[in-house]
């Protein structure tokens, strides 16, 4: 047994993959899609990162691949990207510390998200987030080619998971693009599926999906960026609903990135306690709007309903601070338990 179909039978008896999908990713090998250089983590480098070649360290690079574990692909948005730098840095914005802007995620929460996605035969899906193109393999291996479209907004990245698609006998229609337009010449879709981070659920997903169709999509606010949302499209003029079924964190959506902070943060006002809101949980009505999102009616922000019982947490992580998040933020707590519920389009 090599390394990669241990990582299945791993999933497999921790209950992370199902048997739905276990051929999906037999047949969509992680090591097919990860791209020659990654970014290793590196506690030793004053970037935090160093340079991985599959070349110069074959040995390293498949033990990454063949991990239950993120492996950063790109860091600044790919600025300085071709530059030979042997500590790892990318150039990128000038700061010391580079920032992690693709990654190939973990192939547990891949199975997680996809398992909550309930997709079946013939269903079409739209694919927020190509990155390296995996996800994307793993749904053509369930539901066909033809029943998946992915959407990129970085054109290099897009060339190259479309390059390693083809290369792997899979064929998605991949689409560079702003995801939080979706794609609508191919909607209305059965299952809308993001691997980045939003603050509120554009209306164009909405719009896009099926009545009784799923959304799956990571969820955050400013300050903390934890929560899968699993969401239930109504019928149009009705209410779409749903729960936060895991603790999450996924890199944002480009233009949904909070700013970087600057020295020391301004002090707040706290909230007073809502009596319906017992769980504390932000609300997302309150967000401003961020950059480029002026065309999203402020209506298909989320609404939330009262919570019912926090008994249904599904992950044993609820509640816990999560890396990569604000330091001393806490992540949104009772996940499973939180109802959140969208007003429709009209």
């Amino acid at each position: 047994m090599d390394a990669y179909a241990r990582l299945l039978a791993d999933l497999t008896e921790a209950g992370a993959l199902d048997e739905a999908w276990r051929g999906a990713f037999g047949r969509a090998r992680r090591s097919a899609f990860v791209p020659e250089t990654v970014w290793a983590a590196d506690d030793a480098s004053p970037t935090g990162y160093r340079r991985l070649t599959r070349a110069d360290d074959p040995v390293g690079w498949w033990a990454l691949v063949n991990a239950d574990d993120v492996v950063v692909t790109q860091l600044d948005d790919g600025v300085g990207e071709d530059a030979d730098d042997a500590d790892g840095g990318s150039g990128g914005r000038g700061a010391d510390v580079p920032v992690a802007t693709s990654s190939a995620s973990m192939p547990s929460l891949v199975a997680t998200m996809l398992r909550h996605l309930d997709v079946t035969d013939g269903h079409t899906v739209l694919d927020i987030g190509t990155g390296t193109g995996w996800t994307s393999a793993l749904l053509s291996a369930r539901v066909g080619d033809g029943n998946v479209t992915t959407v990129e907004v970085d054109p290099r990245i897009a060339s190259g998971a479309a390059k390693r698609l083809a290369a792997a006998g899979f064929a998605p229609r991949c689409v560079v693009g702003d995801g939080l337009a979706g794609w609508p010449s191919k909607a209305p879709y059965d299952r809308i599926h993001s691997t980045a981070a939003v603050r509120s659920v554009p209306r164009a997903w909405i719009e896009q999906t099926r009545p009784g169709g799923v959304v799956v999509t990571p969820w955050g606010t400013p300050y903390a960026n934890a929560g899968l949302l699993r969401l239930v499209t109504g019928e149009r003029g009705g209410e779409s609903y749903g729960r936060f079924v895991a603790d999450v964190s996924f890199m944002w959506m480009r233009s949904e990135r909070p700013p970087p902070m600057t020295g020391a943060a301004e002090p707040r006002s706290p909230k007073a306690p809502d009596p319906s809101d017992p769980l504390g949980l932000p609300d997302p009505l309150g967000l401003p709007d961020s950059p480029g999102r002026s065309e999203i009616d402020p209506t298909s922000r989320w609404r939330t309903c009262t919570p019912p019982s926090p008994s249904g947490c599904a992950s044993p992580a609820c509640g816990t601070p999560t890396p990569g998040t604000t330091p001393n933020r806490r992540a949104p707590s009772g996940c499973g338990s939180r109802t959140v519920r969208v007003p429709g389009p009209p």
